[in-house]
């Protein structure tokens, strides 16, 4: 039985939505694409516009995945502030995991907290906003100590 599906997001485009229970620490998909260098992955970012979207995640080898090359449906989980699932890397690879039980139906999130360079602009910053709609929103997905 398929674990989960992609489809259209009220939160941003689209997202990820469990099609069956899941369970805490359940480990739910691994975060596929080409393996690369942030610097090559912002050249290739900045070829292609799509929707605000990038696809690229942080090692803490300091490359990067990026999942609009190679990439699987992970790639669509969208940001909450308080979310249901959490990132895990393992010897270069990034797995999703459930941090609590999750119903059928319910959208999969991660918190992105991202990184950015200071200083930072008004503008840059609106690039970044939140729309989960959790009650503890912090209204950006940028991490609490960036």
């Amino acid at each position: 039985m398929k674990r989960f599906a992609v489809r259209r997001s009220t939160i941003h485009g689209k997202g990820v939505f469990a099609l069956r229970p899941m369970f805490a620490r359940e480990r739910i998909v691994e975060y596929k694409g080409m393996v690369t260098s942030w610097s090559e992955a912002a050249r290739y970012c900045a070829q292609r516009a799509e929707d605000g979207h990038t696809f690229l995640f942080g090692l803490a080898d300091s490359r990067v995945i990026d999942g609009a090359r190679g990439g699987n449906s992970a790639r669509w989980f969208n940001h909450a502030c308080i979310a249901n699932c959490e990132a895990v890397e393992e010897g270069g690879r990034v797995f999703f995991e459930a941090k609590r039980t999750i119903r059928p139906g319910e959208e999969l999130f991660i918190d992105y907290a991202l990184e950015l360079p200071k200083p930072w602009s008004r503008k840059t910053l609106a690039g970044y906003r939140c729309h989960c709609g959790a009650k503890r929103c912090r209204g950006t997905m940028l991490g609490v100590s960036s």
